[in-house]
C-alpha cells in the first residue's frame, strides 16, 4: 500500500496479494469483516480484535451549540458514535522509530 490515505480498493488489493485471493474474494472478505464489526456495534457490543484494537459505541449527551452566522443557540441531540481504541501491539508498531 502506498503512504497516505488508504481506501477500500487499496485495502482489497493488499488483502488479495497477501492472502493469495482473487480481488472478488478479497472484496468479499473485507466486506464480511466490516459487516461483522458494524453488526456488533449496532447491537451495542464491543468488537475486540486481538493485537489490533477494540471498536465500541460511545453515547454523546445532548448539548447546546450556536449557529455560526446568527449566533442563535441550537439544541444538539444526543447521538451514538463509533470509537476505536488501538491495542498496545498496534500502538507499538505505529510508534516504531525509523519507519
Amino acid at each position: 500500500m502506498e503512504p497516505g490515505l488508504v481506501n477500500k480498493v487499496e485495502l482489497v488489493e493488499h488483502v488479495a496479494r497477501r492472502a493469495g485471493l482473487s480481488k472478488a474474494d478479497a472484496t468479499a472478505a473485507v466486506d464480511a469483516v466490516t459487516d461483522g464489526i458494524t453488526a456488533g456495534l449496532r447491537r451495542g457490543e464491543e468488537v475486540r480484535l486481538v493485537h489490533f484494537g477494540i471498536f465500541s459505541v460511545r453515547k454523546r449527551g445532548e448539548g447546546v451549540g450556536r449557529h455560526p452566522v446568527t449566533g442563535e443557540k441550537l439544541a444538539i441531540p444526543p447521538a451514538k458514535n463509533a470509537h476505536f481504541k488501538p491495542a498496545a501491539a498496534l500502538k507499538s508498531l505505529i510508534n516504531t522509530p525509523g519507519e
